[in-house]
């Protein structure tokens, strides 16, 4: 059963425990990087065969394979997957930025050019599941940035092909090619390249852990995005909030992974009481019943605050991944969340609306790091390039003051490069 503690009355470190320290695979993780890099496509066969159960003669999946996934999957479901795509491209198109260009008096002309990162490779998580909604989150923001082209990794399910709505959500969103590999010789097939799988300069996407040290063992050889953990949703709620809506939202991350984080801070005791019998209620209830059971009695924790202003400065020492304010008037209190990856407000806004559908991107920070990190963007597939013109006229005033920094920095190179363009 989810625990209830009472802010004034608990030691600080029981509040913001975070679940135990996940197991230490970077030695697993850094052998199969290394096979990946030496034997390319045959050790990404070997692995296909070791992890997933499958043999394949061809990583790359096929046009005929795509087209038939539009024959398997419902019709309904295709025109679902069309219209999350419309939403998450409506929002994202907004985060499109333009260079500038600054002409100053003398000539001089400075300014800043954005360009998109030439291949970028995403991660989305398979096999016995289907995440499309990971398709779309990654790909899109990709797409809209104006990347030359995305590279997909995807594990096969046990027949060696890719789940349907993955293939038909990866088609929509604009992905270029898809590769039927998994884990962390996914991650090394994208940061090193062999036979088949292209090296890109960039890898996102979320996945299990082997997944998270594949990423943060290859950062320098390729650019990563941040290095995910088990879910997190923390809950703002007064007196007046629904606690049948409350605990399924909670239940709602609780599904997701054992390690997964679900936590209402509440300035009522008697909403406290009830959301803790109504997820005993629903648990029973959940497909995943044993997944959400475990992450609710390891890791869920309801906390009582005196108010809702202290609710929040909690949630901020949180910084959680996913933030629902479950009150009345939420937008009184947008300005006070410092720390979130993804903010839903009001009592009709669950995280799932977000996860699927809504627009704003589904891949977040978490485990804190939303006190430093933003959710996935088209930020994220874009690099910026700065340039600066100069006149002689324009040079000749600010020589001197080159040459000065230069000297006192004992580069005596630098000073001359400067001076030797005054000289006759």
């Amino acid at each position: 059963m989810i625990k209830i503690l009472e802010y004034d009355k608990t030691c600080a470190s029981e509040i913001f425990s975070r679940g135990a320290d996940p197991v230490d695979v970077s030695e697993t993780v850094q052998e199969i990087i290394k096979n990946v890099k030496e034997n390319k496509d045959n050790a990404l066969r070997y692995y296909a065969e070791k992890f997933d159960g499958v043999k394949l003669d061809n990583l790359e999946v096929t046009s005929a394979e795509i087209e038939e996934a539009y024959t398997l999957l419902d019709s309904e479901l295709i025109k679902t997957i069309e219209k999350a795509e419309k939403n998450i491209s409506f929002f994202h198109t907004h985060q499109k930025r333009e260079g500038f260009s600054i002409k100053k008096e003398n000539g001089v002309i400075l300014g800043q050019k954005i360009s998109a990162i030439e291949k970028v490779g995403i991660y989305v998580p398979g096999g016995t599941a289907s995440y499309p909604s990971t398709v779309l989150m990654d790909a899109v923001p990709a797409k809209i940035a104006g990347c030359g082209e995305i590279i997909m990794v995807t594990p096969p399910m046990k027949n060696g092909k890719i789940n349907p709505a993955i293939l038909v959500a990866a088609k929509t969103a604009g992905v270029d090619r898809i590769f039927k590999i998994s884990g962390a010789q996914a991650i090394a097939g994208l940061a090193y390249g062999t036979e088949s799988v292209p090296k890109v300069d960039k890898i996102v996407g979320p996945g299990n852990i082997f997944v998270a040290e594949a990423k943060r063992q290859v950062f320098g050889i390729v650019a990563i995005d941040v290095i995910a953990g088990p879910s997190e949703i923390l809950i703002v709620a007064d007196k007046t909030a629904n606690a049948k809506y409350v605990a399924c939202d909670l239940l709602s991350q609780a599904e997701h992974d054992k390690r997964a984080s679900a936590v209402l801070v509440t300035n009522s005791m008697s909403l406290a009481k009830e959301v803790q019998i109504e997820i005993e209620l629903q648990l029973k209830n959940l497909s995943r019943e044993n997944i959400a059971r475990v992450s609710i009695n390891e890791n869920g924790k309801i906390i009582v605050a005196k108010d809702i202003k202290s609710a929040i400065e909690i949630s901020n020492l949180v910084a959680p991944e996913h933030l629902e304010l479950c009150i009345d008037n939420p937008f009184d209190y947008l300005n006070e969340i410092k720390h979130a990856g993804s903010i839903f407000l009001g009592k009709n806004c669950p995280e799932a609306l977000g996860d699927y559908f809504a627009g704003p991107n589904h891949t977040l920070p978490t485990n804190g790091t939303a006190r430093f990190f933003s959710p996935l963007s088209v930020d994220d597939f874009i690099k910026k390039s700065q340039y600066i013109y100069y006149t002689l006229d324009a040079l000749k005033l600010e020589c001197r003051e080159v040459e000065r920094l230069a000297n006192v920095e004992g580069l005596t190179a630098h000073a001359k490069s400067a001076v030797i363009r005054m000289e006759k």
